[in-house]
């Protein structure tokens, strides 16, 4: 897929695009920062082959982390099935703490001002190229288990990655759930919250991209930015979250077993499958 694919979707859909510079990384889509003939410039994806609701799934999610968590996400300027057009935004300051502490007020913002009665979203999402499933459900351990965790075994590289043996470990674990995660409301949650989907505001303040959002557990969501590589300054975050959303006690020893998720979804998006294996294997010999 190259850039001119992008730059011919932006014209169809009425933007007078002169040239597109395609962002680094990402692994379902092709972005890029395209200027356009008046000077202004837009942030826009397309997909190769348009055959699915992936865009329109995430400008919902961005309108609803805005709408009704308060959360800066960027504007979406355009969505078809085969383009989304969005405001650019510029890169966070990693050593900036105050940015940090101010992204740890959004986020417990988030959780405590939308707390629900049933786990899930009222559509199916994408986490990465692959489906999320969304199925509404009010017990919220039943919920992760089978939404989150088992849902991955049947992906043929999770299969090839993890013996029977280890499959009914995560199995048996997953039905351990309601004695090891105490129970919490279900919040609207960003669902892929990690450093690279953490971007800065023109005023330098935090905003949010690519979300995989659903009413999970609060923890679930630190867990991602938690279990990732992150930087010093990053500490801010937890602390000011933690002083204005306080979390049960142990929570930063649970993070681990929420990471499975990632863990699994890694493993079959073929992304470091090996060592997410082995660190499948390290987390479940620790809880079981």
């Amino acid at each position: 897929m190259t850039v001119e694919l992008l730059l011919s979707r932006l014209r169809a859909a009425g933007f007078e695009a002169e040239s597109v510079r395609a962002a680094p990384g990402g692994v379902v889509a092709l972005a890029g920062l395209a200027r356009l003939r008046d000077g202004s410039q837009v942030f826009a994806k397309t997909l190769r082959t348009p055959a699915s609701d992936l865009f329109e799934v995430e400008a919902a999610g961005l309108r609803a982390l805005r709408e009704a968590g308060g959360v800066t996400t960027p504007e979406v300027l355009a969505v078809t099935p085969d383009l989304l057009v969005l405001e650019p935004l510029p890169p966070r300051r990693d050593d900036d703490e105050r940015f940090w502490e101010e992204l740890g007020l959004a986020v417990a913002g988030l959780h405590t001002a939308t707390a629900g009665e049933r786990f899930g979203w009222h559509r199916d999402g994408w986490l990465g190229r692959l489906r999320q499933d969304n199925t509404w459900d009010a017990d919220g351990h039943a919920w992760f288990a089978e939404r989150r965790i088992l849902r991955w075994l049947p992906e043929p590289l999770v299969e090839a990655a993890l013996s029977r043996e280890e499959r009914r470990a995560l199995e048996r674990l997953c039905a351990a759930l309601p004695d090891l995660l105490p129970p919490a409301p279900p919040v609207l949650t960003h669902g892929d919250l990690w450093r690279e989907n953490i971007m800065a505001t023109p005023a330098g303040g935090p905003a949010l991209i690519d979300p995989a959002v659903s009413y999970s557990w609060a923890e679930a969501d630190l867990s991602m930015l938690w279990c990732s590589p992150r930087p010093p300054a990053a500490r801010r975050f937890f602390e000011v979250y933690a002083a204005t959303a306080p979390l049960p006690d142990g929570w930063q020893e649970r993070m681990r077993l929420y990471r499975l998720r990632e863990l699994l979804s890694s493993i079959a998006h073929d992304d470091d499958a090996r060592a997410c294996a082995e660190a499948v294997r390290e987390t479940v010999q620790l809880y079981l």
